[in-house]
């Protein structure tokens, strides 16, 4: 038995069904970022008391690059989702707010390439 009405089934309207997905990948991540979060703070430390060529040898490690890509893939994809939910729960109509998450997860996404850009640019110097 349903209780929508005959119009809203055929819009479509009523739940998305992506909600429990959304609320996943944001737990997922947050998790993920905790060890990787480590990682970075070592590095920003080593960063600020290392000499330029040792702190490149240290992100030219295979497994110090992996854990900065895949903290910057987790970071910005973990504040993407944020956002996102942010936009949904206080933008109210539905053009400004689908436009809002639009923005926001293309500047996100333009954001992390340029992060792993540079990253990979540093790995192939060192």
């Amino acid at each position: 038995m349903s209780y929508r009405t005959p119009l809203s089934r055929v819009r479509g309207l009523g739940s998305a069904k992506s909600g429990t997905a959304h609320w996943w990948m944001q737990r997922v991540t947050a998790v993920a970022l905790i060890p990787l979060s480590f990682w970075l703070i070592n590095f920003l430390g080593l960063s600020l008391t290392a000499s330029y060529q040792q702190t490149l040898a240290w992100l030219a490690s295979p497994i110090n690059s992996v854990c900065i890509v895949a903290w910057i893939i987790a970071a910005f994809y973990h504040a993407a989702l944020g956002l996102q939910v942010v936009i949904e729960d206080y933008v109210a109509a539905e053009g400004p707010k689908i436009i809002s998450i639009w923005a926001a997860n293309l500047a996100f996404l333009f954001l992390a390439i340029a992060a792993l850009l540079a990253v990979f640019r540093i790995v192939s110097i060192g």
